[in-house]
């Protein structure tokens, strides 16, 4: 059978969601609780490669195990083989052919800032304490400028490995409450540390380090070197990961 889970994990103390040679992963222990359940070392493969420190609640991961076990079964195993940072919400039965990662239509993530001068110890590992005001109109207005089809090579890795930067981005806005600043942005796809160094940038323009104009000539230079620094992992979630939904597949948006 083939299983689809959706995971939702503090990455706080993982080294990202890829099993590593050394310390604790995501995947590293969801293969181990497949594997101590179904009794066979088995590969969990999931939507997209979270990096070390950063958080999910829509994460996407599937897995083949010979025997049959009702989903529900396996949620609730799963759920008491895996460490508190991690939990299963849902389990489901997919199709053989489905793909996590190729046939997702697009991810959602979400940065939150922490606005208040005060720290907190409740959100302190899920939020990036940015001290002083922000101009939150030209954060917006920057944040606009990336909606539709452009290159990232300005908001890549400098070690990323993708061969093409261009992106979809189908959504790209601030909300903000009392106490934080949240980013949201739903892409086709995205580069490695793209969100990080978008919110990095674009925190600059909202303290007046560069305005509105000065983001849009970043992304138009194509130059990862004029962009803002990476902002902290712990502040960014992977929120969904949408699929469209393809006859006889029998998936959808988890």
């Amino acid at each position: 059978m083939h299983y689809k889970l959706t995971v939702q994990y503090d990455g706080s103390d993982f080294l990202g969601w890829q099993v590593q040679p050394q310390g604790p992963t995501v995947q590293g222990a969801l293969e181990e609780a497949v594997a101590h359940l179904f009794g066979v070392a088995t590969r969990v493969v999931g939507a997209g490669r979270t990096d070390a420190g950063v958080h999910a609640l829509g994460q996407v991961a599937c897995f083949r195990a010979a025997k049959e076990i009702e989903p529900s079964s396996v949620q609730r195993a799963l759920n008491a083989l895996t460490p508190d940072a991690i939990a299963i919400p849902e389990v489901a039965v997919v199709a053989d052919d489905f793909d996590p990662r190729r046939h997702a239509s697009s991810r959602t993530y979400c940065y939150r800032l922490w606005r208040p001068h005060w720290r907190s110890p409740f959100w302190r590992r899920f939020v990036w304490h940015v001290w002083g005001p922000l101009d939150l109109d030209a954060m917006a207005a920057a944040a606009s400028l990336i909606v539709g089809e452009h290159d990232f090579t300005s908001f890549q890795a400098a070690d990323c490995d993708a061969t093409n930067p261009v992106r979809r981005v189908l959504c790209s806005e601030f909300t903000i409450t009392a106490e934080q600043v949240v980013y949201t942005v739903e892409a086709t796809a995205f580069l490695r540390h793209m969100v990080r160094n978008l919110i990095g940038t674009l925190v600059d323009v909202g303290t007046g380090a560069r305005s509105v104009e000065d983001f849009r000539a970043v992304l138009e230079l194509r130059d990862r070197q004029r962009a803002g620094a990476t902002a902290p992992a712990r502040g960014l979630c992977l929120m969904k990961v949408s699929y469209e939904d393809r006859e006889g597949h029998g998936i959808g948006e988890p």
